[in-house]
């Protein structure tokens, strides 16, 4: 599978602000660490899209596009589609993830309206 781009939608974006933002007073080190896992994980995707697992939540309910990497408490939720790789959003694993994973959806397709 030939990947052209690795896309970090705008959601996702934010997801990681906010992580930025709670960890920068507490350990500005640990933010660098955090954003250079990530850039690392997110352009593995080009070479590696299929590489993360199969959202195990969504896919009990028979939803199977979505994968995600796994970083520390974090979880990249990605797409592929054709071939660009959509990272729709970065999720605190420690979380309830179905509640986060409705509300998000509600503000993605809430804004397309």
């Amino acid at each position: 599978m030939e990947i052209s781009e690795v896309i970090v939608s705008q959601f996702a974006e934010d997801d990681l602000n906010e992580v930025i933002e709670y960890y920068y007073s507490l350990s500005p080190n640990f933010v660098e660490k955090l954003i250079s896992e990530f850039e690392s994980n997110v352009l593995s995707l080009k070479e590696y899209p299929k590489s993360g697992r199969i959202v195990p939540e969504l896919e009990k309910q028979g939803i199977s596009q979505y994968r995600e990497l796994l970083q520390g408490n974090y979880r990249i939720v990605y797409e592929i589609s054709g071939d660009k790789v959509i990272v729709h959003t970065i999720i605190d694993g420690r979380r309830n993830f179905e509640d986060i994973i409705i509300s998000k959806l509600s503000r993605y397709y809430g804004s397309e309206n």
